[in-house]
């Protein structure tokens, strides 16, 4: 309880100043590139989190974060994912749920320090999103994706969200597949109380992109959600259940790498 009440402290004094900062860097016209006061918040907020929860963060595969224009695909069970990714790269910009955006503070010092919020169950808002962030790739960023939309239980992966990978065929980013392992031990699902541990992040080896459309999106997240599930098996001894990607039905869609993002998405 104590610990928790310790976590729950320095992430709220995190959120103020350094959120505060990056609120205060948008209204003063700051720009978010590399190095600035608003590119920073989202990495300083990260490690301060990691800090008070006395979590060991282990990278593996370090030289796979280190480009520009990437999109980075993780799986999600815990809160303490965003934190851990944070604060372990540079020149990115998370893509995440609108709900996220009602929070105090951190909502709005999100959205100045470049997060890009979906609303899933709205198209055409979903598309102006996603179109959003493709063009914060284009510009050197890169964009961090939970694929699967929502955390669970288990670390066991789960069906992924087709949306990123349509962003990632948009902006004809590589794709990097991202395994978070830990995060639930550390906090466990549907409890109050917080331990310390060692939470491991793979950065694996990146998919291109190059010449996909839209078409290819399903062929693409099942080679990320596959990339992900070998070593989740391997290293750690969970298998994930076979997903196929459910196909929506098309009509007169046609196949370009800029179209919407159907509601199965």
């Amino acid at each position: 309880m104590i610990r928790t009440l310790w976590v729950l402290w320095w992430t709220a004094v995190a959120t103020i100043v350094h959120g505060g900062g990056a609120i205060v860097g948008a209204l003063l016209g700051q720009d978010d590139r590399p190095g600035s006061l608003r590119e920073r918040a989202p990495r300083n907020w990260g490690r301060l989190i990691s800090w008070s929860a006395a979590v060991k963060i282990e990278i593996h595969g370090g030289e796979n974060r280190l480009g520009d224009r990437h999109v980075f695909a993780a799986n999600h069970v815990s809160w303490l994912d965003i934190a851990v990714v944070a604060a372990h790269l540079r020149a990115f910009k998370f893509v995440a749920k609108a709900e996220l955006k009602r929070i105090p503070i951190f909502g709005r010092a999100a959205a100045a320090a470049g997060t890009v919020y979906i609303e899933r169950e709205n198209r055409k808002a979903a598309f102006d999103a996603y179109k959003d962030a493709a063009e914060k790739i284009n510009a050197g960023a890169s964009v961090v994706v939970f694929a699967e939309g929502t955390r669970d239980k288990s670390y066991a992966l789960r069906p992924f969200k087709k949306g990123p990978f349509v962003l990632a065929i948009a902006a004809q980013a590589p794709i990097v597949p991202t395994l978070i392992y830990g995060t639930l031990d550390v906090k466990p699902h549907g409890q109050f109380g917080m331990r310390p541990g060692t939470v491991h992040v793979h950065f694996l080896e990146p998919i291109p992109t190059a010449g996909l459309t839209y078409d290819d999106r399903d062929t693409l997240a099942m080679r990320v959600r596959d990339a992900m599930a070998v070593v989740l098996q391997r290293e750690y001894g969970v298998a994930s259940p076979p997903w196929v990607p459910r196909r929506a039905d098309t009509g007169g869609e046609t196949t370009n790498a800029t179209n919407t993002p159907s509601s199965a998405d």
